[in-house]
């Protein structure tokens, strides 16, 4: 099945009323019936069927299909953020007593929703590699969970061989793939068992969305469907699921530009004497490129760098300095934005997670790669060591 006519048209081959050419946002709350049989039916499969918006809705339901064709799953299910997907999704898949196993370096909260379940008797343990999970695994161990890229150091994981471990000792994977978005990465047809995605960053696009997404197969998918999408309360609005629609239909376009310009600024930062190390998958210095190239068929222009500085100063004042590149928290949207994690993340933490005081995160966008470069430059210019 083509990438390019699932983000741009499945789903949406019936004419919709009066011709037009968007799906119709169903704002209704609740859906009524011509009897009570029906309902009584209904309310069984809320899944399925349209009762409450809680459960589920019309325009929500062509922004599921198309995700869950787009990464090769049988089912998706949308939510109004990555942390409703990633909480729920980890919720369903453990019970108290129960451990859970996190290679590599994970998106924060992530970690902290971890931290949370512990109350409730839920332990977790972080590890670095496949030697770091032989030694960690427990008999209680159910579930493990990773992203490729990884969180902030852009490391690669050999996702094939992490599952077949996994597999090989009955657990279920859990992959975080909002780096490469489904264009540039299936981790469904490598062997992972369910997918999470933020959809506020490059499937949205926009900086104008909150959203999250699961996908797996369906007798994964349709318990959490049925009892932690419902009971958490973190539906996707058909509003918001009408701007992931939109954002499918130019995803693979604007994939390509951010592939671009985010490669044209990491071979620039790359030469720099500023600049200690680049963390881009996509450059063949990357010590996880070759990886990444068998398992990929793009990269997206998150990535991070490291300032030739160990001085929180030099660089607060690297980002005082830039011009284009906007100071922000998240990524994915026409803008570039800059972020220098030291600076925002506790000692302690940051210690914790091996986060050198000059790493520096950009999120390159949409501009031309020769402004972007241009800022960069102007802003690195006399802080060699």
């Amino acid at each position: 099945m083509n990438d390019e006519w699932i983000c741009g048209r499945m789903g949406e081959d019936e004419p919709w009323a009066l011709g037009a050419v968007n799906p119709p946002v169903f704002e209704n709350s609740l859906f009524t019936f011509g009897n009570a049989a029906e309902l009584g039916a209904a309310i069984k499969d809320e899944d399925e069927r349209y009762v409450y918006w809680r459960g589920t809705n019309p325009t929500v339901d062509v922004a599921q299909r198309k995700l869950a064709a787009l990464e090769r799953g049988e089912r998706a299910k949308c939510f109004g953020s990555g942390m409703g997907a990633i909480s729920a999704t980890i919720s369903s898949l453990v019970s108290a007593g129960d451990h859970v196993l996190v290679l590599g370096a994970v998106y924060g909260p992530t970690t902290q929703f971890l931290r949370y379940l512990e109350k409730f008797g839920v332990t977790h343990t972080h590890v670095d590699d496949l030697a770091g999970c032989d030694s960690a695994i427990r008999a209680s161990t159910r579930l493990l969970y990773f992203e490729s890229p990884s969180y902030m150091a852009y490391a690669i994981v050999d996702i094939a061989e992490v599952t077949a471990w996994a597999r090989g000792r009955g657990l279920v994977t859990v992959m975080d793939n909002t780096w490469s978005t489904p264009l540039f990465q299936k981790p469904l047809t490598l062997g992972v068992d369910v997918v999470v995605h933020s959809l506020s960053k490059y499937v949205g696009g926009h900086s104008d969305l909150v959203g999250g997404v699961v996908i797996g197969p369906s007798r994964l998918i349709r318990p959490l469907a049925l009892t932690e999408y419902q009971l958490y309360g973190a539906a996707m609005s058909p509003h918001d699921a009408a701007k992931v629609i939109k954002g499918l239909r130019t995803l693979p376009v604007r994939m390509a530009a951010h592939q671009e310009r985010g490669l044209a600024v990491a071979a620039f930062l790359e030469g720099h004497p500023a600049v200690r190390a680049v963390n881009h998958p996509g450059l063949p210095s990357h010590p996880g490129h070759a990886t990444a190239v068998r398992q990929m068929s793009g990269f997206s222009s998150l990535f991070s760098f490291e300032l030739a500085t160990d001085d929180r100063q030099q660089a607060a004042l690297f980002l005082d300095k830039l011009r284009h590149f906007r100071i922000g928290v998240s990524w994915g949207g026409f803008e570039s934005l800059v972020n220098a994690p030291a600076l925002t993340v506790e000692e302690s933490v940051r210690a914790t997670m091996g986060i050198p005081v000059g790493l520096i995160r950009l999120s390159v966008g949409l501009e031309p790669a020769e402004t972007l470069v241009g800022d960069l430059g102007q802003a690195l210019e006399g802080s060699a060591a």
